[in-house]
């Protein structure tokens, strides 16, 4: 079994994803008041230039300090290293694993995008990487998909030894089954950031993992 590091254990719960918001002060305050349900944070923004990603990466890592929720970056190594993040997320074409874990160190956290691949996930475990990612398992909002992740890929990638997320469409009410097929973690952006009460659907999604 691959061994983890600390920022890594425990790791269950909910993985929290930013929306897409170019207001760096509604935006902090969005991610306050949802950020102490969640396990871990993702920084994912898309669509604006480096000097407003660095200024939101910075001020949401000095936000996830205080919570002691790590911070992790979508897609840019960089980034995450200039703003001290615990880590980052790549999908399949943003950068290589052994790269990113040599720039961030042994600590960080390095997640890697794996869709509907069992074997792809393995070998993004072989070169480093601290989870793997799944999905989508449902339709979703927040990007184009083509690929459909089913609950029989995280019960086969429990052998790999680091933590499954599971994305893509997920409620409340559908994430019973993914944790029982082993979802050690489901990430959500609109499933929080667009219900009508963040915080109640924040608490939603943790209490679907029980005390464990």
């Amino acid at each position: 079994m691959t061994s983890l590091p600390p920022s890594v254990r425990p790791a269950r719960g909910l993985y929290l994803i930013t929306p897409e918001e170019p207001d760096t002060a509604r935006l902090l305050d969005r991610v306050a008041a949802v950020l102490p349900y969640a396990t871990w944070l993702q920084y994912r923004q898309k669509n604006a230039d480096a000097g407003l990603r660095l200024a939101q990466a910075g001020a949401l890592q000095a936000l996830c300090m205080q919570a002691g929720v790590p911070l992790i970056v979508n897609d840019d190594v960089a980034l995450a290293a200039d703003v001290g993040a615990a880590g980052v997320h790549l999908g399949e074409d943003d950068g290589d694993i052994a790269a990113a874990r040599a720039l961030l160190g042994p600590q960080a956290i390095v997640g890697a995008s794996c869709y509907d691949d069992v074997a792809l996930a393995e070998r993004a475990v072989a070169a480093g990487a601290s989870y793997v990612a799944f999905g989508a398992f449902f339709p979703t909002a927040s990007k184009v998909t083509t690929r459909r992740a089913t609950p029989a890929l995280l019960t086969a990638a429990a052998a790999l030894g680091v933590p499954r997320v599971a994305i893509g469409g997920i409620t409340p009410d559908n994430t019973g089954p993914l944790v029982a097929a082993g979802a050690d973690l489901v990430a959500v952006i609109g499933g929080v950031f667009e219900a009508p009460d963040p915080v109640a659907a924040a608490i939603a999604y943790r209490q679907r993992f029980g005390n464990r």
